[in-house]
C-alpha cells in the first residue's frame, strides 16, 4: 500500500489559477500558472511544491518516486456545486418541467433510501462515477431518510473524499411517505450534524429542498439549525422555474421574492449554496452577493428540464460566488467538462463569452471558494490538500485530431472542454492517492 507521508512527484503539462482570470487568453493572465513540464510535489496527502520540472527535479529528495504523464495535463480536482446522489437512476428521464419533474421521477425514486442497502449501494456508484469523470469535491442532496446521508458519508469517508451532504427537510406538498415534521427534521439533522459534520473531510449542510416542501415552521428550524451550528451549509434551490417562483410567491406572500422567503428565515449567509438562481432581480443578486451566498450554476439541468438560462456575467458583476453543478439527476452527465460545455453556450445565448480559464475557474478555485474551501482545495497552492485530475489530450480520436499542431495551452484546454467527457479523464487523485 502507499505510504501517503513519502514524498511523490507528478510530471506533466500543469494548469492552475490564482484567482479569477477573467476573458483574457493571450498572454496568459497573470493568475493563470501553466508548466508546459511541471512538477508537483506532494508529500502526506499535501502539495509541497509546484513548478518547472528542470527547477525542481534537482531539489528532491532521494527516495521520491516520480511518476510521468506524457501529453497529459494536471488539473486541480474539479468541484461540484450541485448535485443529487440519490437521482443517479433517474438520470435522462424524459419530457418533463420542474414541478411534474418532481412528482413522476424524483419523488418515487427517492422513496427507496429509506433502505440502508441501497442506499450504500447507489451512494457507491455514485462516488465511483464522480471520481471517473475527474470530480473529486461535491456538494450533494441526501433524501428526506438519514440513512440515505448515514450510506453517503460512510462511502465518502471510506475514500478520503471532501464532501458536503445533507438529509432532505420537507414537510408538506409531498408524498406522505417522503414528508418529515419541522420537529423531526430539526432533530434528525441535529444528530447528522453532531455525528457526520467535521469527520475527516466530510461538512454538513441543512437541506431544505426548496421553499414550497417546507413550512415557515421547517423553514425556521433550518434556521435554528445554522445558528445552532454556524459552520455548517445551507444547500437548496432557487428561482430555477417560472411556475415554481409563482408558486412561492402564493405560499409566501408576505416576502418580496423567493430568495427572501430564505433571508427572512436566516438561511441566506456565508456556505449557502443556492442551486439555479436563474429568476432573480437586482435587489435579490445584491442581497446574496453581500450575504456572502453562492449561487450554483447548473446549465445542463437548466436546459434538460427548460427552466431558463443562468446569466453568469450578471451574476459575477453583482460579485455573487459562482460554482458549477452538474444537478444529476436533472442534469444529464455527471461530466464537469460536460457541463462546462453547456455553460459556454448558456453564456453565448446570454451575449457572453465563458474562457476556457474562466469555465476552469468555475471547476477549480471558483467552486472552492462557492464552499469557502479555497483555503484547502482548489488550486495547487502550497500547503493545500493535493487532489487533483490528469486530462488526457489523446481521450478520444477527435479530441487528438482536433489538437494535432495546436500549441497555446488555452486553446488545448478549450478543445478538451467542447469535446471531452469521462474518456478526457485519465486518473483521479485524492490527496495524492490515484482512486476510483
Amino acid at each position: 500500500m502507499m505510504n501517503l507521508a513519502e514524498p511523490r512527484a507528478f510530471r506533466a503539462a500543469i494548469l492552475h489559477l490564482l484567482d479569477d482570470p477573467g476573458v483574457a487568453l493571450q498572454p496568459l493572465p497573470p493568475s493563470v500558472q501553466y508548466y508546459a513540464d511541471g512538477l508537483l510535489v506532494v508529500e502526506d496527502g499535501h502539495i509541497t511544491a509546484l513548478g518547472e520540472a528542470s527547477d525542481l527535479l534537482p531539489t528532491l529528495s532521494a527516495d521520491c518516486v516520480i511518476e510521468a504523464f506524457p501529453n497529459r495535463l494536471i488539473i486541480p480536482g474539479m468541484i461540484d456545486t450541485h448535485i443529487h446522489y440519490p437521482q443517479t437512476d433517474m438520470i435522462a428521464s424524459y419530457g418533463e418541467q420542474l414541478l411534474q419533474w418532481l412528482e413522476t421521477y424524483t419523488f418515487p425514486t427517492e422513496r427507496q433510501f429509506a433502505e440502508p442497502a441501497h442506499a450504500r449501494e447507489v451512494a457507491d456508484f455514485f462516488l465511483a462515477e464522480l471520481l471517473r469523470n475527474g470530480t473529486t469535491t461535491a456538494c450533494v442532496f441526501g433524501t428526506v431518510h438519514p440513512e440515505s446521508v448515514d450510506a453517503f458519508f460512510a462511502a465518502s469517508a471510506a475514500r478520503n473524499l471532501r464532501m458536503i451532504a445533507g438529509k432532505v427537510m420537507m414537510d408538506r406538498n409531498c408524498p406522505a411517505y417522503l414528508q418529515d415534521t419541522a420537529d423531526s427534521g430539526y432533530a434528525q439533522s441535529k444528530a447528522l450534524i453532531e455525528k457526520w459534520h467535521g469527520y475527516g473531510r466530510l461538512a454538513y449542510a441543512v437541506t431544505p429542498r426548496f421553499a414550497p416542501t417546507s413550512s415557515p415552521e421547517q423553514l425556521a428550524a433550518a434556521g435554528q439549525l445554522l445558528a445552532d451550528y454556524p459552520d455548517v451549509y445551507l444547500h437548496t434551490h432557487v428561482a430555477e422555474n417560472q411556475d415554481e417562483v409563482q408558486w412561492v410567491s402564493e405560499l409566501f406572500p408576505q416576502s418580496r421574492s423567493y430568495l427572501d422567503v430564505y433571508h427572512q428565515h436566516g438561511l441566506l449567509k456565508p456556505r449557502s449554496v443556492m442551486a439555479h438562481c436563474i429568476y432573480l432581480d437586482a435587489e435579490d443578486k445584491q442581497l446574496m452577493a453581500a450575504q456572502g451566498a453562492a449561487a450554483a450554476f447548473c446549465p445542463t439541468s437548466n436546459l434538460f428540464i427548460g427552466s431558463g438560462l443562468f446569466d453568469l456575467m450578471a451574476a459575477k458583476q453583482h460579485g455573487i460566488r459562482v460554482g458549477l453543478g452538474t444537478d444529476v439527476g436533472g442534469g444529464s452527465s455527471f461530466s464537469l467538462l460536460q457541463t462546462v460545455n453547456e455553460a459556454y453556450k448558456v453564456t453565448q445565448m446570454c451575449g457572453n463569452k465563458l474562457s476556457p480559464f474562466q469555465a476552469l475557474y468555475l471547476v477549480t478555485l471558483g467552486g472552492a471558494k462557492a464552499l469557502y474551501l479555497d483555503d484547502k482545495i482548489g488550486n495547487f497552492a502550497v500547503g493545500k490538500e493535493a487532489d487533483f485530475v490528469v486530462l488526457n489530450f489523446e481521450g478520444t480520436p477527435l479530441i487528438e485530431r482536433r489538437l494535432r499542431g495546436v500549441e497555446a495551452i488555452a486553446e488545448r484546454l478549450f478543445v478538451l472542454m467542447m469535446l471531452g467527457d469521462d474518456r478526457a479523464i485519465d486518473a483521479s487523485y485524492i490527496m495524492g492517492k490515484q482512486t476510483g
